[in-house]
């Protein structure tokens, strides 16, 4: 269910394009990014900052999207969330006891990781480059192919892409889990 929640908007976005066009999936897409925020707020008492700042740039760019009639705004909305995901990653290297993606790759693992302090830092800049690449993806599909393409490409290239990067990840680090077999 917490899946299904997450993915809402994405999902309610793409069924609006394919059914209204882009102007009443932006609106829905405002509408469907209060799903997660509020379930999420329910659930724990609390607010999770990346669903504050999804709603923020859904208001902001849906709302220069339909006042002027202009689908780049909304189009830039994954590129600033991805480029914001890899500053979030970049500055974790420098803020942070452990870099963002050791946290975010050990909470899949029931055992600890016998993984370097410098193999978690390596890990976590390929993050932020991975997010960084993606952000520039976005905004190239969205400037040179169609609003259809776009659309599609944001919901199956951007998901297939981080799948195909995490794979590797978790397969690696399986081997590396306390409890793996020598």
């Amino acid at each position: 269910m917490e899946l299904l929640v997450e993915w809402s908007p994405l999902i309610i976005f793409f069924l609006s394009f394919k059914l209204f066009g882009m102007y009443w999936a932006t609106a829905a897409l405002m509408l469907a990014c209060c799903v997660p925020l509020l379930w999420h707020r329910l659930r724990t008492g609390r607010f999770k900052i990346m669903h504050l700042i999804t709603l923020g740039l859904a208001l902001a760019l849906g709302s220069a999207t339909l006042l002027l009639h202009d689908a780049r705004f909304i189009q830039l909305k994954p590129t600033v969330l991805l480029g914001l995901t890899a500053a979030a990653f970049l500055g974790s290297s420098l803020l942070g006891r452990r870099p963002l993606a050791q946290r975010l790759l050990e909470s899949v693992f029931d055992q600890p990781l016998a993984v370097s302090a410098g193999a978690w830092t390596r890990l976590n800049v390929a993050w932020s480059g991975w997010f960084a690449l993606l952000a520039a993806a976005n905004l190239y599909v969205a400037r040179h192919f169609s609003e259809n393409a776009w659309v599609n490409f944001k919901l199956f290239g951007i998901g297939a892409a981080m799948m195909l990067f995490m794979i590797p990840q978790v397969l690696w680090l399986s081997g590396r889990s306390a409890g793996a077999s020598a």
